[in-house]
């Protein structure tokens, strides 16, 4: 029993470190394509940060969308004599914030 609820408690706090990294990654008023390795502060977990522009995306009309951005976040921890990963992704306009 106390394995299984270390177990959720884990994955709820990676889950929480994931969306809260792709919130981050999300409010930068621009994104710059790039890997970027995060530490997360207080913990043992590491981020790994890829974004890449999408440049075959269209719209409903065919046309190519510019300036959009695949954005994944990784994390990566040691736990119970094993490295662990979990990933969350997002897309991203460029210039969703400017005027």
């Amino acid at each position: 029993m106390a394995d299984a609820a270390s177990l959720a408690q884990t994955e709820l706090r990676i889950n929480r470190i994931l969306d809260s990294a792709l919130t981050e990654q999300l409010s930068f008023p621009t994104v710059e394509e790039g890997v970027y390795q995060i530490p997360v502060e207080g913990t043992e977990i590491e981020l790994d940060v890829i974004i890449v522009p999408l440049e075959e995306m269209t719209n409903q009309d065919g046309e190519f969308l510019q300036e959009m951005f695949h954005i994944t976040v990784t994390a990566n921890w040691f736990q119970n004599g094993a490295w662990q990963s979990r990933s969350a992704e997002t897309w991203r306009y460029n210039l969703m914030y400017q005027p």
